[in-house]
């Protein structure tokens, strides 16, 4: 089972949140601001928040130039993983994913199946990097957040998580690119 090795310091991580919704605002995005009051809370940084409409483009363009941000480790997204002719979060990031987080999907699907049985199929919920971002598409709905952040993502951006976490990886994420340099 996993433990906190209260030894090791806690590291804060920069995270950023991107709704995706055609309807919502930053006044009454309850997704994002559950997030961003958890990450807050857990005593990383919230390095950016943003909403974009249900549009491939829109929401690539918003991943892509957090992941470019030096002071940018992870990005969640909430928003977009349905069945519905508007949901195209999935289908924006997944073909960005220089490797998928296959295990992501397979632990929501169990924390979400516990707590609305059968009904987690309609989610899409995936997770993977894109280059040395992390990246969760969560789906739009305040308590699926607050299931994959308290559940998944808060005890793998935890650096004192054993017996092993996203943190303690990050510095080699791009080990292959300076392989090739050197």
């Amino acid at each position: 089972m996993y433990r906190l090795d209260e030894s090791r310091p806690f590291i804060p991580v920069g995270i950023a949140v991107l709704t995706v919704s055609d309807t919502r605002r930053l006044e009454d995005d309850r997704s994002g601001t559950i997030l961003a009051e958890r990450i807050e809370e857990a005593g990383h940084r919230l390095a950016g928040r943003a909403i974009v409409r249900d549009e491939v483009e829109a929401i690539r363009t918003q991943v892509l130039a957090w992941t470019k941000d030096e002071n940018l480790d992870v990005v969640i997204t909430t928003g977009g993983t349905g069945f519905t002719g508007r949901d195209v979060t999935v289908e924006a990031l997944q073909p960005l994913f220089t490797k998928v987080m296959d295990g992501f999907s397979a632990i929501f699907h169990r924390v979400s199946f516990d707590k609305i049985g059968v009904s987690t199929i309609q989610s899409r919920a995936t997770g993977g990097l894109i280059g040395t971002t992390f990246v969760f598409v969560l789906p739009g709905s305040p308590g699926a957040c607050k299931d994959g952040w308290d559940e998944i993502i808060r005890a793998q951006l935890d650096y004192r998580h054993m017996p092993c976490n996203f943190v303690e990886i990050m510095p080699r994420l791009d080990e292959h690119l300076k392989r090739r340099k050197g």
